[in-house]
């Protein structure tokens, strides 16, 4: 069914409505990733099979779909327009969800989510703590939705703004509203959107390209993968929009290789917008010709650099060059370029329908709109969520994350990804915007949020990230190289328990050649991790280099394995799962480390014991 006006379009819209509306019932199974992982395409199957077996087809649609945040509690299982929440649900427990709550209005008590503070169960989804303080203007057509299927984007208003657009607007007023709406680039940086679309627009050169940026490849992030698995006509309306601003007639979408539900729903999306005549030629009978065509990383981190991408799209080999000269004057093929990650695209279309001054009323002074975040590490709730600007870090992984598990004290949060920085429990009432986190040392970067507790140890943090960038460096510029590679030997030399007092001084200074004379921004900002670690916790790097300790008991140079003789049952677990003989029984059959030489330090013991009677030390 082409559209070839927005008469059409509206048409349409009208129609998918009657036979959806907002009271339709409806069974949700969560398609995302992370619900994938967990078995959520087996629990679809098997509601719609228990659906056609009642026959209740015209009663309930089954719809599967993108990731509703929770992701750790799949698979996750909705029921509308009643908002009950189901999670970790099994195929043994479809049976009754569709016998007893659907057809009766039985609550499943096992299936609800349970407060990992409060303890309390939630039936709705909207009194969840971990969805009460979001604000899913991006995510929240997620649950609604089913990818793959573009009518139930356009029954909910999709790509009612690109008509607006190309109806009553120009290129320039769409740029104004951009600009006026203060929207920064969610990608990292934090440039001024609507300034970078008008760069565009006014360079010399045709054609002009446009190119949306989904290679996110910071540990932990999974922001853009999540948004554009589970909505991608919302990306690609914004990415009409913004080339129709700028008078581009070819578009780029680049995924991470490693991301292929998010290959296949966007190229699903692709086939439909032309069917319908939203990609192609003369769109919606406005004379715009414009098309969109998937580009997939080779696998490389650093191909997430506007630079390193652009060389990676033209078939070269995917490192940075020299920004001399803006990829907004000459990118792709020497001619102007858009570049913008997924998050910043998904916002166009939320601005054009609700106007900048909407816009503006969400987040801070100088950070506007929401942010998504990826929640992950020693946090109750992994997961994905997105929430104004300008919330705090207290808020965010407490009120909405559910706080620490096994009642441990947190000890810091890496923002930013690789290039971030890692920031205190002193700093979590701090507001979380681009401004401030750059002034703590950190970045928002693109959204990663990895939570540690007091079982972390700051120093082999600052070795993992160096480790990770050394070894996605491209290899190309000598401060990056050569200094990320020394900068973790002398880390690696402190876990070891090698470290000299002059080794800070040392990484300072070379943290700031790096910053000084590295190419692109992986390399200016690798000493963040290390340098905020050293900023924050720095009582810890002197403990293994004065005292050649691990306060944390994570380096295994620098601990030993005791068993408390006081919490020791003598059950003999640890004797038996010791694999070099270095726990034995002695004296009253309790057991005791023999042999500090024969321990390997492999932490065997340690999961052995449920009782805490082995202490690293």
């Amino acid at each position: 069914m082409k559209l070839n006006s927005p008469a059409d379009l509206e048409s349409l819209k009208r129609q998918v409505a009657s036979r959806r509306g907002p009271d339709r019932p409806a069974i949700t199974v969560c398609g995302g990733t992370g619900c994938t992982a967990y078995g959520s395409r087996q629990v679809a199957d098997a509601v719609r099979e228990e659906v056609e077996k009642r026959n209740l087809q015209d009663k309930v649609e089954v719809r599967t779909a993108g990731c509703r945040g929770l992701c750790e509690r799949g698979p996750l299982v909705g029921l509308h327009p009643q908002d009950i929440f189901y999670q970790k649900v099994k195929v043994t427990d479809v049976t009754d969800i569709v016998g007893k709550t659907f057809l009766s209005g039985e609550i499943i008590d096992h299936l609800l989510y349970t407060d990992p503070i409060s303890k309390q169960k939630y039936t709705y989804e909207h009194e969840i703590p971990f969805y009460k303080k979001q604000v899913r203007h991006l995510l929240g057509k997620n649950s609604l939705i089913d990818a793959t299927r573009i009518e139930d984007y356009i029954g909910l208003g999709g790509y009612t703004s690109l008509a607006t657009a190309l109806t009553r607007l120009t290129g320039q007023q769409i740029i104004d509203e951009v600009k006026k709406s203060m929207l920064r680039g969610r990608g990292g940086g934090g440039f001024p959107a609507g300034v970078k679309w008008e760069t565009v627009r006014n360079a010399h050169g045709q054609p002009r390209y446009l190119i949306c940026n989904c290679d996110e490849g910071d540990p932990g992030a999974f922001m853009d993968r999540s948004l554009i698995e589970g909505n991608p006509h919302q990306v690609l309306e914004g990415i009409i929009i913004g080339a129709f601003a700028i008078g581009a007639s070819e578009g780029f979408i680049y995924v991470r290789h490693e991301y292929p539900l998010a290959v296949k729903n966007v190229q699903i999306a692709l086939d439909q917008a032309r069917e319908y005549g939203l990609l192609g030629k003369n769109i919606l009978g406005s004379g715009l010709d414009f098309d969109v065509r998937i580009n997939r990383g080779g696998g490389a981190y650093i191909c997430g650099e506007t630079t390193a991408l652009i060389a990676s799209i033209e078939g070269k080999v995917g490192e940075p060059s020299d920004k001399y000269v803006h990829t907004a004057e000459k990118g792709l093929w020497g001619k102007p370029t858009l570049i913008n990650n997924v998050e910043t695209w998904a916002n166009v279309p939320l601005i054009i329908e609700k106007g900048a001054d909407w816009y503006l009323t969400i987040g801070t002074e100088k950070s506007k709109g929401t942010k998504i975040f990826s929640i992950v590490g020693k946090i109750s709730n992994t997961g994905l969520v997105e929430v104004p600007m300008g919330i705090t870090l207290r808020e965010v992984i407490y009120d909405i994350g559910g706080g620490i598990p096994k009642k441990k004290k947190f000890k810091a949060v890496q923002t930013g990804g690789p290039s971030g920085g890692c920031l205190p429990e002193s700093l979590l009432d701090m507001a979380v915007d681009f401004d401030e986190l750059t002034k703590a040392g950190s970045i928002m970067g693109s959204g990663g949020l990895i939570v540690m507790d007091e079982t972390t140890c700051m120093v082999d943090v600052a070795k993992y990230f160096l480790s990770f960038l050394e070894g996605e460096n491209c290899g190309k510029c000598v401060p990056c190289r050569e200094g990320v590679r020394r900068m973790r030997e002398i880390v690696e030399d402190i876990t070891n328990g090698n470290g000299k007092e002059s080794d800070i001084a040392w990484i300072e200074e070379m943290s700031a050649a790096i910053i000084d004379g590295s190419l692109c921004a992986l390399g200016r900002m690798a000493p963040n991790p290390v340098l905020t670690s050293i900023r924050y916790f720095r009582p810890e790097w002197d403990a293994h280099i004065k005292d050649h300790k691990c306060p944390a008991g994570v380096c295994k140079n620098l601990v030993l394995y005791w068993i408390i003789d006081s919490k020791c049952p003598g059950c003999g677990l640890c004797v038996k799962a010791c694999p070099t003989q270095a726990i034995t029984f002695m004296g009253k059959r309790k057991p005791v480390i023999l042999d500090q030489s024969k321990c390997i330090k492999c932490d065997v013991c340690v999961a052995a014991c449920h009782l805490d009677a082995i202490e690293v030390r």
